[in-house]
């Protein structure tokens, strides 16, 4: 009888989560401007998204954003995770994972402020595309430096001892020992990094320059007029590319875990 309840309680959370992206994505395919009922299947709103040259803009500069933050988080996030497990400081993991746990909104005005009252009068600098990729690596980097650590914890010390005794600079001991076993890891962060930058709002919204629009931005100042199936269309498809990228890096990071038990 428990097990009953607690299946029957599992299907109402689950359906409670799911539900609205079924119906965003199915409704993405209504033949009708208005979503307030099913009218016909149809591929219309799809073709009338690619040839939105704003839509279009706003894509690229998601993409262009979430490719280099996702890069560049990658790198520092590697570094952090090895520092946080090499030299065991507690303010370590806190610097590293403070803007992982902090709520977005106050990370993004904290940035905001940054920016404004610290990088514009001393370097000159405007926001714009620059300030996004910088705020994203901000909290990106937290979640490949977790990564990247529990992947570490689960390595054997003598193999680091093994390679010094053997006499490998800590430069060959990287190269040849640590990053093959840590490289699963750290691909499965970057991927992590790129899908949480790609679909991010809030941060994006309070560090955004004028003129500066992502598809999160574009898809919030679309449905201030009215839902229509367009906003379903490029939903469904942020949908399915956030969805994937983060199926790829559990995998990569769940193999990376069993490979070091």
């Amino acid at each position: 009888m428990r097990k009953t309840w607690l299946t029957l309680a599992a299907l109402g959370v689950y359906a409670f989560l799911y539900l609205p992206l079924v119906v965003v994505v199915v409704y993405s395919f209504n033949d009708s401007r208005l979503n307030a009922e099913w009218v016909g299947f149809t591929l219309a709103w799809y073709r009338t998204l690619f040839d939105d040259a704003d839509m279009l803009l706003a894509a690229r500069n998601s993409v262009l954003i979430a490719l280099v933050s996702s890069l560049a988080a990658s790198v520092l996030g590697t570094l952090a995770g090895i520092a946080m497990h090499r030299y065991r400081l507690r303010v370590l993991p806190v610097l590293a994972i403070a803007p992982v746990a902090m709520p977005e909104v106050l990370l993004g005005v904290a940035l905001l402020l940054f920016f404004n009252l610290i990088v514009r009068p001393w370097l000159g600098l405007e926001l714009g595309l620059w300030s996004v990729i910088v705020a994203h690596i901000t909290f990106s980097l937290g979640f490949v430096a977790i990564i990247v650590r529990v992947s570490l914890m689960g390595l054997d010390p003598s193999l680091f001892e093994a390679a010094r005794d053997l006499g490998a600079t800590p430069g060959q001991t990287f190269r040849y020992v640590t990053w093959p076993l840590i490289r699963p890891a750290v691909f499965a962060g970057a991927l992590m990094a790129f899908a949480l930058s790609i679909d991010d709002f809030v941060i994006t919204f309070f560090t955004a320059g004028v003129g500066v629009t992502t598809l999160p931005l574009e898809i919030y100042s679309m449905i201030r007029i009215a839902v229509t199936p367009e906003v379903n269309a490029v939903s469904t498809l942020m949908m399915a590319l956030t969805l994937s990228l983060i199926v790829i890096a559990s995998r990569m990071s769940r193999g990376a875990l069993a490979a070091l038990r």
